[in-house]
C-alpha cells in the first residue's frame, strides 16, 4: 500500500510537471498538438506570452521562438548594374518573426532554415533594385531609395511568417578584377596627364631659357659694344695726344721713340742683331750732338 502511494504521488509529480512550461521574457511559445499548432476558439494561433503556462500533458508539445528582433548578417554577394556593371554589395537585415505559426510550419521552427529563405528573398529584392540603377545612382544618391525599395518589396512578401523591419547596405566594392582594371586605368590617366604637365614645364622652360639667352646675347652685345666704342675713343683720344706731343717738339718725340726702342731691343742683355752700317736704327747714335 505503501509503494503504491509512492507510484502515484510520483505520477502526479509528473503529470504536475509535464503540464507546465515556462516562456522567457523576449520568447513566445506555441504548442503542437497531434502535428498541428494549436489554436484557440477563433482560429487563431494561440501564442503562449513569457510566464508560466500551462498545456495537456504528454499529448501537447511545445515550441519555444524567439520573438525579439533579429540580425541576418550574411555574406557578400555580386549583383549587376543597369550599366552591366558588377558590384559586390555587403548588406544586413532586421527582422522578427510575426506569425509564429506560419513561421513554424514554415521553417519547422529553425531560425537557420528561415535566414537561408530570408538571405534569398533579400538578394532577389536587392538585384532586383539595383539592375535598375548605374553605379553612381547606388553609391551616391539612391543609395537610400535602393534600401527602402528593397524594404518594402520585403514587406509585401510574409509566406515564412517573418516582418523584415530594415534592410542596410554596409559596403559597396567593385569585384577584384574590375578594381585592378580601373586602377590600371586611373594609373594611365594619371601618367598621361603627368606627362602632359611636364611638357608644358619643359615647353616653359625652354621659352624662359631661350629669353633669358636672348637677354644675357643682348647685354653682351650692348657690352662690347660700349667697350669698342669707349675703347675706340682712347685709342683717339691716344693718337690725339700723342698727335699734339709730336707736333709740339717732333725732333725730341723722334729722338725719345728711339731711345725706347733701343731699351726694348737691348734688354734681356744677349740679343743679337745683324743691321747695315748705315740703318737708320741707330741715326741718333753717329750724330755728334
Amino acid at each position: 500500500m505503501k509503494q503504491l502511494s509512492i507510484f502515484a504521488l510520483i505520477a502526479v509529480l509528473l503529470v504536475g510537471f509535464s503540464s507546465v512550461f515556462v516562456v522567457q521574457e523576449g520568447e513566445r511559445g506555441i504548442v503542437v498538438q497531434f502535428g498541428k499548432v494549436k489554436r484557440d476558439s477563433n482560429g487563431d494561433t494561440r501564442v503562449y506570452e513569457p510566464g508560466l503556462q500551462f498545456k495537456v500533458p504528454f499529448i501537447d508539445s511545445v515550441r519555444i521562438l524567439d520573438a525579439r528582433i533579429q540580425t541576418l548578417d550574411g555574406n557578400a554577394d555580386r549583383f549587376v548594374t543597369s550599366e552591366k556593371k558588377d558590384l559586390i554589395i555587403d548588406s544586413y537585415v532586421k527582422w522578427r518573426i510575426t506569425d509564429f505559426s506560419r513561421f513554424y510550419l514554415s521553417t519547422g521552427g529553425s531560425f537557420l532554415q528561415a535566414e537561408s529563405l530570408l538571405q534569398r528573398k533579400i538578394n532577389n529584392g536587392l538585384r532586383s533594385e539595383i539592375g535598375s540603377r548605374t553605379i553612381r545612382e547606388i553609391v551616391s544618391g539612391e543609395r537610400g531609395k535602393v534600401m527602402e525599395d528593397a524594404l518594402l518589396r520585403m514587406a509585401r512578401s510574409s509566406e515564412i511568417g517573418i516582418e523584415v523591419r530594415d534592410v542596410r547596405i554596409k559596403q559597396i566594392n567593385l569585384p577584384d578584377e574590375v578594381s585592378n582594371s580601373i586602377f590600371q586605368r586611373m594609373r594611365a590617366e594619371r601618367l598621361a596627364v603627368a606627362k602632359e604637365h611636364r611638357s608644358e614645364g619643359q615647353e616653359q622652360a625652354e621659352i624662359i631659357r631661350a629669353n633669358v639667352d636672348r637677354r644675357v646675347s643682348v647685354l653682351l652685345a650692348d657690352a662690347d659694344k660700349r667697350a669698342r666704342e669707349m675703347r675706340g675713343e682712347g685709342d683717339a683720344e691716344a693718337a690725339n695726344i700723342y698727335a699734339n706731343a709730336y707736333q709740339a717738339n717732333a725732333e725730341f718725340y723722334q729722338f725719345w721713340r728711339s731711345l725706347e726702342a733701343y731699351r726694348k731691343a737691348f734688354d734681356s742683355g744677349s740679343d743679337v742683331m745683324v743691321l747695315e752700317p748705315d740703318s737708320e736704327f741707330f741715326q741718333f747714335m753717329k750724330q755728334s750732338r
